[in-house]
């Protein structure tokens, strides 16, 4: 009898390997545009779920919605990402980080406290009233992410209030004064300037000098208006003989 062996029931041979079980499950797509890490497409679809996080918000902004907008398929969207949350706390930070770009610039030319101070502002207030900037509407959405994702997201702004921590603590105020107290209202009032400002009665700049004035918490000499400068104190009346004797008197 040979030793290979034909097996009842079966074409297989005692001493032939077992069979393999067929894989299942989906087979490798073929490589696409999509399907390939491309910074450009990267940077497109960024700026696409950027605007779909500023515009509808966390909550209400899915996935599908992102790669219909960036014209491909959903499972493909994840060649470029690795999840909803991660997307958008890079979008966040990366609005943080140009932010925090922009106040610096405004402040390089300027070494006096109470100068930086007017130049941060200034320039806060104009990031945050910008109708195309993406900064205040994504920085609105922390109360709606999930609680893992508002960790990144307070580590990040945590370090963009490093600025106006530095600034507030060069500044020439009270002993008395609880510098973080100072700095949380200030910043307060900086990031909902879209709550409060109406367009017409007075720029922004104008407002930015408001706020230095306020901030200060003293009289101010002089009151700058549209570049010029105004006396803001009444000379005292010169004396007179008369004036002299009702005093002697």
């Amino acid at each position: 009898m040979s030793v290979r062996q034909k097996t009842t029931g079966s074409n297989r041979t005692q001493d032939d390997p077992p069979a393999r079980p067929a894989r299942r499950g989906r087979t490798q797509a073929p490589a696409t545009a999509d399907t390939v890490p491309n910074p450009e497409r990267r940077q497109e679809i960024l700026e696409i779920a950027a605007k779909l996080f500023a515009e509808y918000g966390y909550k209400a902004t899915s996935i599908r919605e992102i790669a219909e907008r960036a014209g491909m398929m959903g499972g493909s969207l994840y060649y470029h990402i690795r999840s909803k949350e991660a997307l958008f706390i890079e979008i966040h930070d990366r609005a943080l980080d140009a932010a925090a770009r922009r106040v610096r610039a405004a402040m390089a030319s300027h070494t006096a406290p109470w100068a930086r101070l007017e130049a941060a502002c200034s320039e806060m207030l104009e990031i945050q009233l910008n109708a195309e900037s993406l900064t205040l509407p994504i920085m609105n959405n922390f109360r709606s992410v999930p609680e893992e994702v508002k960790a990144a997201l307070v580590k990040k702004r945590d370090e963009f209030e490093t600025i106006f921590r530095d600034i507030v603590d060069a500044l020439p105020l009270p002993p008395e004064m609880d510098r973080q107290i100072y700095r949380i209202l200030l910043l307060r009032l900086l990031n909902t300037a879209d709550t409060w400002y109406h367009e017409g009665r007075m720029s922004r700049a104008e407002i930015a000098m408001q706020i230095l004035a306020i901030f200060r918490h003293d009289a101010p000499t002089t009151q700058r208006t549209k570049g010029t400068t105004k006396s803001s104190t009444k000379a005292a009346p010169k004396e007179t003989p008369a004036r002299k004797r009702r005093a002697a008197a």
